[in-house]
């Protein structure tokens, strides 16, 4: 049973279960990422057969699959990822960044050039669950940044299938290239390229601890997006709640995993022993009730605080993944939410809209980097080149400031390459610097 505490009782860095993997898996990885590296396709193959269970002659998922997997997903889903789609594409499209000229100074031009990455690698985890919102979450943006092209690799069924509607995502989502390979083996493909898997600029897309190790041990050589912890939830509620509605968005979470975290934080004790009871009489109902009771036994709280604007202070000093405000006038406390990942206004948004249809980004900082950590975006699959354009009048009237500044940092080549193109060309330049 989800227990409900006192604020004072439980220290901010505790109200999650954020936990480091219990084996480690480091060792592991590396030895698949060095076999992948110098061995491409074939140590692919073998890791797919160990791991997977299957062989596979090609990894390319084929077109004939593809429009087999369409054809066989239900018209009401193909319609429903349409419509998530639209929605997604909206939303990021407004974050498109323009390239700008800054030329007020006679003689100096200067700007930015904003470029989409060459190409761009998804993972999609298979496992318990297939998640083709992720799919959708992940190209979008990435199709709106410019990026060329977009690959994804995803783990095969036995029978060396994928999930048609994992397929379809891609298939709406602009995506044809797909590979069958799963776990650290595929990010290391991603990240170095084999005979088969292009090389990519950015790999982004969550996976288990393997995955996530293998992201954090090939970064630098490539761009990710972030190593994702468990999903968590807090939900900030006042004593005119539904005590279902917020049962229901806490198992929302707690259903994902064991590692997930749901949280209620409110000012009402009525609310707070209402929704205890609801979570047990929602939990039983649930197909993954195995995994929301382990998740709610060992990681759910319900946190009593004095007043709304100590759960807000909780929030922000908790930056959840998930935040909602179940609240009445939820704009009246925006301004106050400086740390969390998303943010669901009001009593009638839960957490499960903007996982699949809303249009903002389910890919969500955790584990407390919200305080400096933002959504995936389109800003995640471009990058920023600068230019400078001096002419030499405008060099000359700086560069004396240039080389003072370079000679002071013991530079003195530096203060030289300013001073030697403002003097007359036949000039010796010994002793400019």
């Amino acid at each position: 049973m989800i227990r409900i505490y006192r604020f004072s009782e439980v220290p901010a860095n505790e109200v999650f279960a954020r936990v480091a993997p219990a084996t480690d898996v480091a060792g592991v990885v590396n030895g698949i990422i060095q076999e992948v590296r110098e061995r491409g396709d074939a140590a692919l193959r073998e890791y797919t057969e160990r791991f997977d269970h299957v062989t596979l002659e090609h990894f390319q998922v084929t077109q004939a699959e593809i429009d087999e997997a369409i054809g066989s997903v239900e018209p009401d889903f193909l319609r429903v990822l349409e419509e998530a789609a639209e929605n997604i594409r909206a939303f990021h499209t407004c974050q498109i960044r323009q390239s700008f000229v800054i030329n007020n100074r006679p003689g100096i031009v200067m700007g930015q050039k904003t470029i989409p990455v060459d190409k761009a690698g998804l993972y999609v985890p298979g496992g318990t669950a297939a998640y083709p919102s992720s799919v959708l979450m992940n190209v979008i943006p990435a199709k709106i940044a410019g990026v060329p092209e977009v690959v994804m690799t995803t783990p095969p069924g036995r029978d060396g299938r994928i999930n048609p509607n994992i397929l379809a995502a891609a298939k709406v989502a602009g995506i044809s290239r797909i590979y069958k390979v799963g776990g650290a083996q595929a990010i290391a493909a991603l990240a170095f390229g084999t005979q088969s898997i292009p090389k990519v600029d950015k790999i982004v897309g969550p996976g288990n601890a393997f995955v996530a190790e293998a992201k954090k041990q090939v970064f630098g050589l490539v761009s990710i997006d972030s190593i994702a912890g468990p999903s968590e939830i807090l939900v900030v509620a006042d004593g005119t709640c539904n005590p279902a509605h917020v049962a229901a968005d806490l198992l929302s979470q707690a259903e994902h995993d064991r590692l997930a975290s749901a949280v209620l934080v409110t000012d009402s004790e009525s609310l707070a022993t209402a929704v205890q009871g609801e979570i047990e009489c929602q939990l039983p109902l649930l197909p993954r009730a195995e995994i929301a009771r382990a998740s709610i036994d060992t990681n759910g709280k319900i946190i009593m605080a004095d007043s709304l604007t100590q759960a807000i202070d909780i929030a922000n000093e908790i930056a959840p993944e998930h935040l909602e405000l179940c609240v009445d006038n939820p704009f009246d406390y925006l301004d106050s939410i400086r740390h969390a990942g998303s943010v669901f206004m009001g009593k009638n948004c839960p957490e499960a809209l903007g996982d699949y249809l809303a249009g903002p980004n389910h890919i969500l900082p955790t584990s407390g980097t919200a305080r400096f950590s933002s959504p995936l975006s389109v800003d995640d699959f471009v990058k920023k080149t600068q230019y400078t354009y001096f002419t030499r009048d405008a060099l000359a009237a700086v560069a004396r400031d240039v080389a003072l500044f370079a000679d002071t940092e013991g530079l003195h080549a530096h203060a030289r390459s300013a001073l030697i193109r403002t003097c007359d060309p036949d000039e010796k330049t010994e002793g400019l610097a």
